[in-house]
């Protein structure tokens, strides 16, 4: 079980310094980590194999793939939905996995139950109603996600409730049980604070602007990025809205331990989408 440390160890007390001094001394923080997977995502870039459950990309075989092409060019990291997608990716690759499993709340998108249900979204997946939590929101879901092969456990991290009276903290101590350290998604600073001081071992930026709280933001939350490095002793990764190498470069300046990139990499259908209706706005002008 690793050791977490008290909330005055985990929140630095002030942000003096420069960006570049930021930086650095975060970049000695992540190398101190206990958990050799956190140590090897340092300044790399981890790429989120993730599909549509109604894709054709979903199979768990077309994921591993997807997730070793990633690593053949140099992914330290993948970032895997399911306990069947984590098995499969497992097989394929040596890299750090970090594991989810997204479950959807039947009171946020009543209409989409049914599709996905017959499209082969198991019905373990639908969450209670009233909870807006989706990414691991509960330890039967982390315990599923490790046993399939995750080396870190990735939850929602944000304020709200979760379902059956479940804490942040509470989920935690127990995936610390097992061994696994975990990785706090958050949407705001107080949140990434909360987590810290709940025994989370990194965090990311990867709920900005998905939130009620943060409806209103549009990723990448670089100014999430930039209080987090400043106030936090705990590797950072920056998630969500990096769509270009150079984003992803900027990331890393502003003392990103590293990045996560998703869609613009493997997300093959929001990407055709994109393409698509931009040479249709063309086509009418």
């Amino acid at each position: 079980m690793a050791e977490t440390g008290s909330a005055e160890e985990s929140v630095e007390e002030s942000a003096e310094g420069s960006t570049e001094g930021s930086t650095e001394k975060f970049r000695q923080r992540a190398a101190q980590s206990s958990y050799p997977a956190i140590r090897s995502l340092q300044g790399g870039l981890v790429v989120s194999c993730q599909a549509p459950s109604d894709s054709p990309l979903y199979e768990p075989s077309v994921i591993a793939a997807i997730a070793q092409a990633s690593v053949h060019q140099g992914a330290v990291g993948v970032r895997i939905d399911t306990p069947a997608h984590v098995e499969a990716v497992r097989r394929k690759v040596s890299v750090p996995i970090i594991g989810l499993w997204k479950q959807i709340s039947q009171s946020e998108v009543p209409s989409e139950a049914p599709r996905l249900a017959a499209s082969g979204f198991a019905a373990s997946r639908f969450v209670a109603p009233n909870f807006g939590v989706y990414i691991t929101p509960q330890f039967c879901h982390a315990e599923a996600i490790a046993a399939a092969g995750a080396d870190i456990i990735a939850i929602d991290a944000t304020l709200r409730d979760r379902p059956a009276g479940e804490t942040v903290e509470s989920l935690i101590t127990q995936i610390h049980q097992l061994g696994k350290p975990v990785m706090a998604d958050v949407d705001t600073l107080e949140a990434a604070i909360a987590a810290a001081a709940a025994g989370a071992d990194l965090v990311g930026t990867t709920l900005y602007g998905y939130t009620y709280a943060t409806r209103s933001l549009i990723p990448p939350g670089f100014d999430l990025l930039s209080a987090l490095v400043q106030h936090l002793s705990l590797p950072v990764l920056c998630e969500g809205g990096i769509s270009s190498p150079s984003m992803a470069r900027r990331a890393i300046e502003l003392g990103a331990d590293g990045v996560v990139v998703g869609t613009a990499i493997t997300g093959i259908e929001a990407q055709v989408k994109a393409y698509r209706n931009q040479l249709a706005l063309e086509l009418d002008s």
